[in-house]
């Protein structure tokens, strides 16, 4: 079962769907549910099931991961306490977000160079150590061929992504484009894409949506916890 974010922006729920088909394709059983703003809950997608493997569809470990979801399954539990659950972890950090994340630089003609620089936009959380996932991954993503990679969060922490591509202007970045670090089309990548494209963003690419990358680390991510289930059980 998958559990994402949620939003009221339609345009959202048919991205997350569009990711699920490709998980779909690759053989796996997916129900759908959201954590806020949309239906079905976790608690109504799990009714019914006697055993479930529950993906996060997040990209950081933070507070949905580590206390609104736990705080729901237990709830699940609680109505139906024959119910076995197994979580896997959240989408990221992993090796394949930054091949998805060029993927969609791509789309909209950024490639690694040594005259573009790039702001990776996660939407930033009171959780110190996820905004440090992000700012790592941008440190991973500069051996990539770029002029330089550089973390900002859309929220909660500093620098914003108009202060980050300013920033690289400063520094003597010929040309600075904005990775959308979200799943899904919404209020943040909205805000991102306005500030950053007025701050002199030459390009902001689409968010990561029904990028076949996430599709493998979501069946990774399944395929791993069976192996530890098996492994505790043998």
């Amino acid at each position: 079962m998958a559990v994402a974010h949620g939003s009221r922006d339609p345009r959202a729920t048919a991205t997350v769907e569009s990711l699920l088909d490709l998980v779909r394709a690759r053989g796996l059983d997916v129900r759908t549910s959201y954590l806020d703003h949309a239906p079905p809950s976790p608690v109504q997608a799990l009714d019914g099931l006697g055993d479930a493997v529950v993906m996060p569809l997040l990209l950081t470990a933070a507070y949905h991961s580590k206390i609104d979801l736990p705080g729901v399954l237990a709830t699940a539990r609680r109505r139906d306490p024959v119910l076995s659950v197994r979580v896997t972890g959240t989408l990221g950090p992993h090796p394949l977000l930054l091949d998805a994340l060029e993927r969609r630089l791509a789309d909209v003609d950024a490639v690694p160079s040594p005259d573009t620089a790039v702001v990776l936009v996660a939407a930033g959380s009171s959780d110190p150590s996820a905004n440090a996932t992000i700012a790592a991954t941008a440190r991973a993503w500069r051996r990539h061929g770029w002029y330089d990679v550089r973390p900002a969060y859309a929220s909660a922490a500093s620098p914003t992504p108009a202060e980050a591509v300013r920033s690289l202007y400063a520094a003597g970045a010929p040309r600075v484009v904005v990775a959308s670090y979200f799943l899904a089309p919404g209020y943040f990548a909205d805000k991102v894409r306005a500030c950053a494209e007025e701050a002199g963003a030459r390009a902001v690419s689409p968010v990561l949506g029904a990028a076949p990358e996430l599709a493998d680390i979501i069946v990774e991510r399944y395929e791993g916890v069976l192996v530890q289930s098996e492994a505790a059980a043998g």
